[in-house]
């Protein structure tokens, strides 16, 4: 179930590192896994599909040590989705939280008369 969680939620979870400044994919995997267990290789593909989302744009940045790096930078659309995906997590979380506060059944039957 984590799992599926998990894929889920990436995509919020990029586009908010994204909301922080702009970065490459292999910064993202590093910040992300901080907190989770992800991969490079889950990252890529999604980042490909945010970009034909037009949720981000990229550009190069030469580098000293090697080949120029691929930067990711967050579009007024991708600040947008991901403004709605943070309310439709906090009301899923919420949802979710309020099942698992409810009382049991046998918490809510009236107690016997003697």
């Amino acid at each position: 179930m984590k799992t599926q969680l998990k894929k889920g939620a990436l995509e919020l979870c990029v586009l908010a590192v994204l909301a922080r400044g702009d970065s490459y994919a292999y910064d993202i995997v590093n910040q992300l896994s901080r907190s989770m267990e992800i991969s490079e290789g889950t990252v890529y593909p999604l980042m490909r599909r945010l970009q034909d989302e037009a949720w981000v744009n990229t550009y190069l940045v030469e580098s000293s040590t090697g080949p120029s790096r691929k930067y990711y930078r967050l579009t007024p659309a991708g600040e947008t989705a991901l403004a709605a995906m943070q309310t439709e997590w906090r009301e899923f979380v919420s949802e979710i939280d309020s099942v698992l506060a409810a009382p049991s059944p046998t918490e809510t039957r009236l107690p016997k008369e003697s």
